[in-house]
């Protein structure tokens, strides 16, 4: 049906305009948050993270309209050292970080950061990656590469003057974790395997069922954990 006369468009616009980690990864008594001891610049030997998610809005908000109030920012799912969530975290930091843990950065990248990530904020990050283009930037415990760590600091309401600390990217993280279907996964709305697909579509050092990563072969990425592996450290947590 279309819509015609100003008084139709007028209504229109007045209407309101959305690790190599040891032992059990499961039963560790480490807490999530605590970042690795690394030497400054320590790089990651593993794939980087991958997918991106993006939505855009079609049209510009109107300056005049008073929209909605703002989602309230995403606060992430807190610290865990034991149980589903601090063992998702290991295992994707195994993955993805390896040894080199939340200062990880991409093996590929030619020019590295002159700090730490987790000494970085996240305005020297993004400074970094506009500076050295034409390289993988993909950084940090769980490898965010640039759309996707705009996209999800976004989401959480981080300013861009926060650093990129340990607390920060499990926050991150998160936000990654719920969109892959965590919640329904714990409730038993979505198959494990359905799950651990999801994750692997987000993380391309995790396998699908297909045994390979989602992204085998492109830009050099591989799982670096086999399937049975990764489920047999989701199945004592998440419905078959």
């Amino acid at each position: 049906m279309r819509l015609a006369g100003p008084l139709v468009l007028l209504c229109l616009v007045a209407m309101p305009l959305r690790a190599e980690m040891a032992g059990s990864i499961f039963m560790s008594s480490r807490g999530a948050f605590i970042p690795a001891l690394m030497q400054p610049q320590a790089v990651s030997s593993g794939p980087s993270l991958f997918a991106n998610r993006t939505g855009r809005s079609l049209f510009a908000p109107i300056p005049s309209v008073a929209g909605p109030a703002s989602p309230e920012p995403f606060v992430g799912l807190g610290p865990s050292g034991q149980g589903l969530l601090g063992g998702l975290r290991r295992l994707i930091a195994e993955a993805e970080a390896g040894r080199a843990g939340y200062d990880a950065v991409q093996h590929g990248a030619r020019i590295k950061p002159l700090k730490r990530p987790t000494d970085m904020t996240l305005r020297e990050i993004f400074a970094w990656i506009e500076a050295t283009p034409g390289q993988p930037h993909a950084i940090g415990l769980y490898q965010f590469i640039p759309s996707t760590l705009r996209r999800v600091a976004a989401i959480a309401g981080v300013p861009h003057d926060a650093r990129f600390d340990p607390a920060m990217q499990d926050r991150l993280a998160d936000i990654l974790l719920s969109e892959a279907g965590l919640a329904e996964a714990r409730a038993g709305r979505m198959p494990r395997r359905a799950f651990m697909n999801n994750l692997s579509k987000i993380w391309a050092g995790l396998p699908s069922s297909s045994g390979r990563s989602h992204y085998h072969g492109y830009a050099g990425n591989r799982s670096t954990i086999t399937w049975s592996r990764f489920e047999e450290a989701l199945r004592p947590h998440l419905p078959g």
